[in-house]
């Protein structure tokens, strides 16, 4: 039985949805990604969304926004997706990295630690869709001395006062932070990614979600950033195609990084119906759940804590005791099934580029315990009972042969 990591989800309302696009003669960005845009917004609770061709480019995107430049400090976790530091770098500033919890995510503690008056914003990830503790940070940065700390520099940072709370929830769309509170609410602001194996996915692309506090205007800011996702043009390419609309303006130095309506439509339909294909990765991570907790020695991924729950994107299973040569052993066995499994993820002071920049692994050993006994397992709502019981079937022969081997 082949069981692939993690297809994309289409059935006939996308292709409907994209056909329609298609008939309608415009496929860059219009009415589709402004819908998008709304359905996002809505099930959010979010101030204002912005959709963009992906989560690094929308990251990339705020933290310039900020006003962040060379000798500024982001401070991001060791263990995520290098995307996460690397649009820091390419908004001007240094990533400064800390160590996870068990849970993966990052550690609030090592966050206060690494604070200094460089700080300019914290880029938490929630990995695998399980949410960070955002009241505790959100809390953190408000604090007399991180407040007292902080130095802005630009009128941004001026007005907000104090380090801003950035989160990557590029895996958590439909997770909840707090009991009847989804992701996408929680800080100052949030970007989902919506890349082709995601929860909800438009092939590639991105959403931001803006929830900044006063004095800021989040209509005022979703208009500032759509106006400098399309070059600083002050007028979009639907709005110049109307008769007699040709005339426009180039305000600043913008990015392109708009999000196209042909796009838009994948998304645009998954999330008419992404409360039901969320309740049905449910059910693989619940059948996951069951089966690997009775198994001594599994360590079951975080689902439900404290108000939190995850949007089961991917089902994080870590072996205990088990070496990073012990891990990469079963999943060869695993893949000798035609299962596939991932790790999510290598931690970025293992990764050769992070490595020349002076970053070392044994400065975060939490994340390096938390990576090098992880499998990550498909979850995905085309994922039958039948399928859902051979992955199970298949990690645990696959255990049992690597543990056999070394005893």
């Amino acid at each position: 039985m082949k069981i692939p990591f993690s297809p994309p989800y289409i059935d006939a309302s996308v292709v409907d949805e994209v056909v329609d696009t298609l008939r309608s003669g415009w496929i860059t960005t219009g009415p589709k990604t402004k819908e998008l845009e709304e359905e996002i917004r809505k099930f959010c609770r979010a101030g204002q969304v912005l959709c963009v061709n992906s989560w690094t480019s929308g990251a990339i995107l705020m933290l310039r926004w900020l006003g962040v430049k060379p000798g500024d400090e982001v401070i991001v976790p060791a263990y995520t997706y290098s995307a996460t530091a690397l649009a820091v770098l390419h908004a001007g500033a240094t990533p400064v990295m800390v160590d996870s919890g068990e849970d993966f995510n990052i550690s609030v503690a090592a966050v206060e630690k690494a604070l200094s008056p460089r700080t300019k914003a914290v880029l938490p990830v929630d990995i695998a869709g399980f949410p960070c503790d955002y009241d505790a940070l959100m809390d953190l940065v408000k604090t007399p001395r991180a407040r007292g700390m902080f130095k802005a520099g630009s009128p941004v940072q001026g007005l907000l006062g104090r380090v801003l709370v950035l989160s990557d929830s590029a895996h958590s769309l439909g997770a909840y932070y707090r009991q009847g509170c989804r992701t996408g609410n929680e800080t100052d602001v949030s970007v989902f990614s919506l890349h082709a194996v995601k929860n909800v996915t438009t092939a590639e692309g991105g959403a931001i979600c803006l929830n900044l506090p006063e004095p800021f205007d989040n209509e005022a800011v979703y208009k500032e950033l759509r106006m400098c996702s399309l070059n600083c043009q002050t007028k979009d390419a639907f709005t110049k195609s109307k008769a007699g609309g040709w005339r426009y303006d180039i305000t600043g130095l913008g990015m392109k990084i708009n999000m196209a309506d042909v796009n838009a439509a994948i998304g645009l339909a998954q999330m008419r119906q992404y409360d039901r294909l969320l309740s049905e990765r449910k059910r693989v991570f619940a059948a996951y759940d069951k089966a690997f907790s009775a198994c001594p020695w599994a360590i079951c991924p975080p689902s439900a804590k404290d108000g939190k729950e995850t949007s089961c994107h991917i089902y994080a299973l870590r072996v205990k005791d088990f070496t990073e040569e012990q891990r990469d052993r079963m999943i060869e066995k695993i893949g000798e099934r035609e299962v596939a499994v991932n790790v999510h993820f290598i931690p970025m002071p293992m990764l050769s580029f992070f490595k020349g920049l002076g970053y070392k692994m044994e400065d975060y050993p939490q994340a390096y315990r938390n990576y090098r006994a992880e499998i990550s397992l498909p979850v995905y709502p085309q994922l039958t009972q039948e399928q859902t019981g051979f992955v199970i079937e298949t990690v645990i022969a696959a255990y049992e042969e690597v543990k056999a081997e070394t005893r």
